[in-house]
């Protein structure tokens, strides 16, 4: 049984899914602002947020709040 809510639907516009790649690829910008950017696109693709942590090597709290 799954506890918590559930985890709404992202989806981004085509236009910002290749400004958010771009940034990702970006050696110019923060690291911070590339793993947010990564964190976004990945949060579009795969259904669980853990799934998201570990494929990223963040902790779940980074992308679930």
């Amino acid at each position: 049984m799954r506890t918590g809510r559930p985890k709404a639907t992202l989806t981004i516009s085509s236009d910002k899914r290749t400004h958010l790649l771009a940034i990702t690829r970006s050696r110019s910008l923060s690291a911070a602002l590339t793993l947010r950017a990564k964190i976004v696109l990945a949060c579009e693709r795969e259904p669980s947020n853990d799934v998201v942590a570990t494929r990223l090597g963040v902790g779940p709290h980074t992308i679930g709040n």
